[in-house]
């Protein structure tokens, strides 16, 4: 059994996961006993060729690619990849990274001396160098009303600052889904990531569920790396369709309906007043007015 599996999502962005790769190689010790598998989620012909290329030339036994047939998400991707893995740890990281230093052992050395840390991240910097945050709250109705600032002024101990720069292991609701390691024996305790959700809050419904362990999720400043943020998923209404089906499943599941269905008239109100103004947001809003089914999913639209 191998310490870590690094696992990484590819979909049309082979030069990012190839970066991604090569800055593991650079930065984790050899002493580590590590393998990475790569999912590739349907990518095109051409960027899949690139990956498959640079993973036979690679020509090692700890690196794999599994090639999926159609695009089943972050969650889906990576539960493909965890269940080809054979580690204590999983390693997931968005393939649009880049390592600082050697944040597997890092990592590994913090979860292995503190029994109750469920889910960890490193310090992540944006590629100009400044900080870009690692800790985050559960999405809620107070968080999208109030706002992360006003809920952080508020309660800091319930809501630490998640601009802050860190320089001790931090507690925090939840991590970055760009790069979070959690216990396999956890992962699969809790049943893994929900594949009914295909983009986007993925990482808080786990942190979620991880926490009913009595575990909880840490930010370990001493680890570092750069994300691209928001370089492997372009940004459009149909994303941010995908971003509020999310959130909107994720409330439901775990606050209830009265909860999903207030916050699903709130943003009903929202965005057909911001249609009015911005045309664009009317397929985001008739897609909330027919109730924000998973079926309008762009997992559906393959």
């Amino acid at each position: 059994m191998n310490t870590i599996a690094v696992i990484l999502i590819n979909y049309n962005s082979a030069k990012y996961t190839i970066d991604c790769i090569e800055s593991i190689w650079d930065k984790t010790s050899s002493n580590l006993n590590y393998e990475i598998i790569v999912v590739d989620n349907n990518s095109k012909s051409d960027d899949l060729n690139l990956v498959d290329i640079f993973v036979n030339n690679a020509n090692r036994a700890n690196l794999k690619l599994i090639k999926s047939k159609i695009n089943i998400g972050f969650g889906g991707g990576n539960m493909m990849g965890a269940q080809a893995a054979n580690a204590k740890y999983f390693a997931f990281v968005n393939n649009d990274s880049i390592f600082k230093n050697d944040c597997l052992t890092l990592l590994v050395n913090a979860m292995e001396a503190n029994e109750n840390y469920g889910v960890c991240g490193p310090k992540a910097y944006k590629e100009d160098g400044s900080i870009l945050a690692t800790l985050d709250h559960y999405t809620s109705v107070s968080k999208e009303l109030l706002g992360r600032s006003f809920l952080e002024k508020m309660n800091p101990k319930k809501y630490p600052n998640r601009k802050k720069e860190y320089t001790n292991h931090q507690k925090g609701q939840f991590v970055s889904g760009s790069f979070m390691m959690v216990k396999s024996v956890d992962f699969w305790k809790v049943g893994g990531f929900d594949t009914n959700i295909f983009l986007y809050h993925e990482e808080t419904d786990l942190c979620k569920r991880i926490n009913k362990l009595n575990k909880h999720s840490y930010l370990i400043p001493e680890a570092e790396f750069v994300h691209y943020h928001g370089a492997s998923t372009p940004k459009s209404i149909a994303i941010k369709t995908e971003l509020k089906l999310s959130q909107l499943y994720v409330i439901r599941k775990h606050y209830g309906y009265c909860k999903f269905k207030f916050l699903l008239t709130y943003f009903q109100i929202k965005y057909f007043l911001s249609s009015i103004v911005k045309p664009k947001y009317w397929h985001l809003f008739f897609v909330l007015l027919k109730g924000a089914h998973l079926s309008d999913s762009l997992k559906q639209k393959q």
